[in-house]
């Protein structure tokens, strides 16, 4: 497991498009009555057992009918000190759906944010979720490929999307806290196998998705925390050799230079090398190739958490729990954790 902890800084978010569905469960604590000032219509939701409130500004959150719960969105109650948000490559939430919930249960996450749950929305484990507490579930469904989920603890709004990719397919997941703070959850393509994108269109479309988000990530202007599966490691040492893997997709100059545009048009803080800074080596990913994968260590860090300067600035510890990659069936990726202290 690397550690890390101390202090970080950084800012960063941008234009986008209200959409999809928040899908909390049920919320079981009394609430105070919904602000006259973010009060809109209500509907019934398709199971009647929740109601769609919609607000002044269109964004739609949920209530239990039973106990009345209002909108996540319109309450302001004081968070939590302390809150550990994850983010994990999961390579398929239902194939994986029992160390996912072991993960939740040992390490007492609050946020977790997956990506490649590789499941439509009607269909995601939603209940298992809900009975351990994580009743505020945002998704961006896809069958069999990609996909993206925020579960919480502590009730999100804004269920927002982009298309980076520019083709529909479900990358991309954001929300937004109850005291500001923006989450954004994103899956960039891997790329191919060959860093050309004349001879390989899905390198170029990864170079585009980055681009994209360069332009997304110059108009940020609230408290946010990007995470997710950026496929790229940038620094020689978050590649278990920067010399043999220069012409492999996720570490060429080209696609290195193009996340650092990324990380500078949005000034943004990488928060694992300012717990872990280089060149102490860093990794996140390890192939389903290597028989031991811990002994040849053959690993790349492509998982990612940056944020915001005045987001960054409350982040009190950085683990990467690369225990999890010995689990049973395991994904390749392990999850990145780190504890804000608001």
């Amino acid at each position: 497991m690397f550690v890390g902890k101390g202090p970080p800084r950084v800012p960063a978010s941008g234009a986008r498009v209200p959409l999809a569905v928040l899908r909390p469960g049920l919320i079981p604590l009394p609430y105070p009555s919904i602000p006259s000032e973010v009060a809109g219509p209500v509907e019934r939701s398709r199971d009647g057992q929740h109601r769609r409130h919609i607000g002044l500004d269109g964004t739609r959150s949920l209530s239990n009918t039973s106990t009345g719960a209002p909108p996540t969105a319109s309450l302001h109650r004081g968070m939590a000190d302390r809150i550990k948000i994850a983010s994990w490559n999961i390579n398929s939430v239902r194939a994986r759906l029992d160390i996912v919930q072991q993960f939740l249960t040992d390490q007492s996450i609050d946020i977790l944010c997956l990506q490649e749950t590789k499941v439509v929305d009607d269909t995601f484990p939603a209940a298992p979720f809900s009975a351990l507490g994580y009743t505020h579930h945002v998704l961006n469904g896809q069958r069999m490929h990609h996909g993206v989920a925020i579960l919480s603890r502590i009730p999100l709004s804004a269920d927002l999307r982009h298309d980076w990719q520019d083709n529909g397919e479900a990358r991309h997941i954001g929300a937004v806290l109850e005291c500001g703070i923006r989450i954004e959850n994103v899956y960039v393509p891997a790329g191919g196998d060959v860093p050309d994108r004349e001879v390989n269109p899905k390198f170029g479309q990864k170079l585009d998705f980055l681009e994209r988000m360069t332009r997304w990530s110059e108009t940020v202007a609230e408290p946010t925390l990007l995470v997710g599966d950026f496929n790229v490691a940038p620094l020689e040492c978050d590649v278990w050799s920067h010399k043999q893997l220069l012409d492999v997709v996720s570490h060429t100059p080209i696609e290195v230079a193009a996340l650092d545009r990324l990380q500078a048009a949005g000034n943004w803080v990488d928060i694992g090398r300012t717990f872990v800074p280089a060149p102490a080596p860093l990794f996140t990913w390890w192939s389903y190739r290597a028989i031991d994968w811990r002994a040849s260590n053959r690993g790349r860090r492509l998982d990612h958490m940056w944020a915001t300067a005045d987001v960054a600035a409350k982040a009190v510890a950085h683990r990467v729990h690369d225990e999890c990659r010995d689990w049973l069936k395991p994904s390749d990726h392990v999850p990145l954790v780190t504890e804000f202290e608001l």
